[in-house]
């Protein structure tokens, strides 16, 4: 067993040893939204958003990146678990920002070993095999924050699938402060009809 695993456990241990009444909790979120945010284990929603187990949805990403599976995830939200509003939230300093669909694909197909980055650029291993179907994904990458917030709020607001009666919030996440900070265009783009 991998000392991560043991730390896991361990944790999971005093968890369930103080979890109390949180079994009755209900399947729908309490305070009925759902959040959309970037996996990088900087940021935390239950505390930047002030949340307790139950409170809502979280579904998070590399980036952030409103694909088909978040789409997925949020239309399951609202339509079978109640949630009435959605904020989708990027944050500075991204990785998603470090490189592009071509760098990716190039890496892939060298190897599947972990690539390193430096003031050049990415580097690979090299030492193969590698795959060339890296090259064939959109990977979601991020050019411009407050762009990308925008686009994806707009990507949730133009599905089908979504009802124009709920509102999306755009904001992007300081990750040297912990403020959340509007992208005005994309609430724009957000608001309910």
């Amino acid at each position: 067993m991998s000392k991560i695993v043991k730390e896991v456990l361990s944790a999971n241990a005093k968890y369930v040893a103080e979890f109390g009444d949180k079994g009755n909790l209900p399947l729908p979120p309490g305070r009925n939204f759902a959040i959309l945010t970037c996996m990088d284990a900087r940021l935390d929603p239950a505390k930047f958003a002030g949340l307790a187990e139950g409170d809502a949805h979280v579904f998070r990403n590399a980036g952030g990146r409103v694909s088909d599976d978040a789409i997925r995830s949020l239309v399951i939200s609202y339509k079978l678990l109640g949630t009435k509003e959605w904020f989708v939230i990027h944050h500075t300093d991204c990785g998603m920002e470090k490189f592009d669909n071509e760098t990716m694909g190039n890496l892939l197909e060298s190897s599947l070993k972990t690539s390193s980055v430096d003031a050049s650029g990415w580097h690979d291993c090299g030492d193969g095999p590698g795959t060339t179907d890296g090259k064939f994904i959109q990977w979601l990458t991020i050019r411009d924050q407050s762009q990308s917030v925008t686009e994806d709020v707009m990507r949730i607001r133009n599905c089908s699938m979504v009802p124009s009666a709920i509102p999306i919030y755009g904001y992007i996440y300081d990750c040297k402060t912990g403020k959340l900070i509007e992208v005005p265009e994309a609430t724009e783009a957000g608001k309910p009809d």
